[in-house]
């Protein structure tokens, strides 16, 4: 209570229509809601593996949604859940991939890591880290080679960023002038170990200046300013100049894992970043300048726990896969009529 109270106490102006708020509302809500079924679930075991939750950095997902157009793509890391959504996953299917089950998006065989969706322009989900990044940059290859007007967006974590194949991509990216926004999730501790304690540069946009890609930092804590810095970012790629960098800075109110109990940080500072809340904040914008009532927010609320206790009723009682798909989706062969046989 305390925590809600602190942020109802900060206004926050209208800056978007009343639509746009409860889509972000919503999106973040059922994130949030998604997320928390998911260690439920663990905790009882039907769910086995790894799993990193979202929660936290819901606004991420939000504002980034909203300045894409329908036929860009994305790629991010193992922390995915969240993303999956925003592009358009169902509920159900997702839930039922964290069980393991065959109505799952990639038929139980990604589990928590590893969604996909051609359909939804949804390329992982993937568990190797940073191996997302020259995936996304390839993936923005093949729209340009094609001529199209869509861009990929390619995610990565603070720990990621570390990795080789980075500046391999950029440096890639911007020799090709490839419609690619790369962006950091910035929480701030990659598997546990805080930024400052891997990296002389704290500020992780400032990576992207090495290779005169146009760089940014962004709270990634408010949806209005992750779309905006989106919308930024895109209109620069598909103008044909080439990659954009965001750092968004985030964070993640639970452990790398659910395994971790995250004793590498205070509890004065989560109970900072809560008084942050992106979801608490949209609600009292739209509370504050009276787009909703109280009444409306609590339907809302309702009808999402609804949706989360009927995935989990549908991936319960969806069936396994069966044995013989162990052999199936491992390769498709494709012809390209630019290929002599």
């Amino acid at each position: 209570m305390a925590v809600l109270e602190a942020t109802k106490s900060k206004k926050k102006k209208a800056n978007y229509s009343k639509e746009q708020y409860l889509n972000w509302y919503k999106l973040m809500l059922r994130i949030r809601r998604f997320e928390e079924a998911a260690l439920l679930a663990y905790s009882k075991q039907k769910i086995r593996g790894f799993c990193h939750v979202y929660i936290g950095q819901e606004a991420v997902a939000a504002g980034m949604e909203s300045a894409l157009q329908p036929g860009d793509a994305v790629a991010t890391a193992y922390r995915q859940h969240g993303i999956a959504l925003g592009r358009g996953l169902s509920s159900d299917a997702c839930m039922a991939e964290l069980y393991g089950k065959a109505t799952g998006s990639v038929k139980g065989k990604g589990g928590s890591m590893h969604f996909f969706s051609k359909e939804h322009r949804y390329f992982g989900g993937n568990g190797i880290v940073g191996a997302q990044i020259p995936i996304g940059a390839g993936i923005g290859f093949a729209e340009k080679y094609r001529g199209t007007d869509n861009l990929c967006v390619t995610m990565f974590g603070d720990g990621a960023a570390r990795q080789g194949a980075l500046y391999e991509s950029f440096n890639m990216a911007m020799t090709w002038k490839l419609p690619v926004i790369f962006v950091c999730e910035n929480n701030g501790y990659a598997m546990g170990t805080s930024v400052e304690r891997t990296s002389n540069v704290s500020d992780l946009y400032k990576i992207g200046q090495a290779f005169d890609m146009p760089s940014e930092p962004v709270d990634g804590m408010n949806p209005e300013t992750v779309h905006e810095a989106f919308a930024k970012a895109a209109k620069h790629v598909r103008s044909g100049k080439g990659p954009y960098y965001l750092e968004i800075k985030t964070y993640r109110y639970k452990g790398h894992s659910v395994s971790d109990p995250a004793k590498y940080r205070t509890k004065d500072e989560l109970n900072d970043y809560k008084e942050k809340d992106p979801i608490i904040l949209i609600e009292n914008t739209l509370q504050a300048q009276k787009m909703i009532s109280e009444k409306e927010i609590t339907a809302i609320q309702d009808e999402i726990k609804e949706e989360m206790k009927a995935a989990m009723k549908f991936a319960e009682d969806s069936p396994l896969p069966d044995p013989s798909e162990l052999y199936t989706d491992n390769y498709v062969q494709e012809d390209y009529p630019f290929i002599k046989h």
